[in-house]
């Protein structure tokens, strides 16, 4: 006799994604088991590993997910021709920064950065989800370079640097570290940028 007894629904990936990234946040990766994440999500480990396969792998594609969401603010951000570069600049500065300590998406990108080089398939993942935030970037410079707004250069090596930089002030900001503080990192990106960026 056939089992009469309803299927649960699989949730919703968006939702998989939210409570993976909310769970790794809180714990890290480490201390995640696909057990403890079926759990609430009301799913069977053997679920969760049939369709990601491992953790790293349910780890990237929460992380890109995650730069996703961001991404089409940022996008719609860059796309805002009623403000200048350095207004758009700036904005692209503060989504790239974390909210603060603890932010979500950075603590997903510190566990992608420890584990990448173990990694292969974590280190191509994550260059892939990197590329839209240089290439935005890039256009960007290009464009305030023939507004005016930027001296000329060579637009993919300023956002390099760039970025670097804002990686380098969003790590500590992410973990709390002491005296670390969101004006601050601000202040200091838009310094930086602005030496690099500025007309003569």
């Amino acid at each position: 006799m056939a089992d009469a007894r309803p299927r649960r629904p699989a949730r919703p990936r968006e939702e998989v994604y939210a409570t993976a990234r909310a769970a790794i946040a809180e714990h890290g990766l480490a201390k995640l088991t696909m057990a403890g994440l079926g759990k609430q999500l009301q799913m069977s480990a053997g679920h969760l590993l049939y369709y990601f396969g491992s953790k790293d792998q349910l780890l990237l594609e929460t992380l890109r997910w995650s730069e996703d969401q961001l991404g089409a603010r940022r996008r719609a951000a860059l796309a805002d021709h009623d403000r200048d570069a350095w207004d758009r600049l700036a904005a692209y500065i503060r989504l790239y920064l974390p909210e603060g300590p603890g932010d979500p998406r950075w603590i997903l990108w510190v566990e992608v950065w420890g584990r990448s080089p173990a990694s292969a398939e974590l280190r191509l993942g994550q260059q892939d989800i990197e590329a839209p935030w240089q290439a935005d970037l890039v256009a960007l410079i290009d464009e305030g370079t023939a507004t005016g707004d930027f001296t000329p250069g060579p637009a993919a090596d300023r956002a390099i640097q760039i970025r670097a930089l804002l990686d380098g002030l969003a790590v500590p900001l992410a973990l709390g570290l002491p005296d670390t503080h969101l004006p601050t990192a601000l202040t200091h990106a838009t310094t930086v940028a602005t030496i690099l960026l500025r007309t003569e």
